[in-house]
């Protein structure tokens, strides 16, 4: 090994960089020319108020909603350039509600390679659902699971496909504080393990002081701040 090569590269390309990305909805701005950039390991909140932009300016990030303006890079290649199959399984979104299909867990883990008539990555889907402490529940139905459990499986369901960042939409809201908790172990665990560039929308300032590297903070689409948690958020 060349112990004379830096561990990190300061002019690295972020994994994911908005330029100028704008939204516009009957007339209605509902992003408002953001540029924001994410590199791997680094984790971004999305914060403000309801109707802010928050779950706007996420879907814009792999293309469920089309910009009006400006665009998205993954890796310094303009998104557009990618077919939407590629960068759905590049840019992976765990919804907030992971409306998993009525099957075991195991079916739920492995519906992406399936949808896509690829071989089942068997290895790795044990090794994710072991990291999530639910292999020993892969052959159970879904409507058996804990909103919790249910969480894990939507997120075991995302890694599956080999993403290079998640993008997170309030994934813990709906959790009592003890199962949150967990999942925001879990979240540092495999965003640090994979080394994924990371967008979490939520309204939980505590959750974003807790994970975040940078926070985004929006309102009606515009970005008010931008920053550290310790700048951008109050105390």
């Amino acid at each position: 090994m060349d112990t004379d090569t830096p561990a990190t590269d300061s002019h690295e390309t972020p994994l994911l960089e908005t330029v100028d990305l704008t939204r516009v909805v009957d007339g209605t701005t509902v992003v408002d020319s953001v540029s924001v950039s994410v590199s791997r390991g680094e984790v971004l909140a999305v914060v403000g108020p309801s109707g802010a932009g928050k779950s706007s300016f996420l879907r814009l990030l792999n293309r469920l909603d089309e910009p009006s303006a400006g665009s998205v890079y993954v890796d310094g290649v303009d998104y557009r350039e990618l077919s939407p199959r590629v960068l759905r399984q590049r840019i992976g979104l765990v919804p907030q509600n992971p409306a998993l299909i009525p099957e075991t867990v195991w079916k739920n883990a492995v519906r992406g390679p399936a949808l896509r008539d690829e071989p089942i990555p068997e290895e790795r889907v044990h090794e994710l659902l072991s990291s999530v402490q639910l292999l020993d529940d892969k052959l159970k139905d879904v409507s058996e699971l804990s909103g919790g459990e249910a969480q894990r499986v939507g997120l075991v369901r995302t890694l599956v496909n080999d993403p290079d960042a998640l993008l997170l939409d309030e994934p813990t809201s709906n959790l009592d504080t003890e199962t949150e908790r967990e999942v925001e172990s879990l979240l540092r665990d495999v965003i640090n393990d994979e080394g994924l560039a990371c967008v979490i929308v939520t309204h939980d300032v505590a959750q974003a002081r807790r994970l975040a590297d940078t926070v985004l903070s929006l309102e009606d689409g515009v970005v008010r701040e931008l920053g550290t948690p310790r700048e951008v958020l109050p105390s």
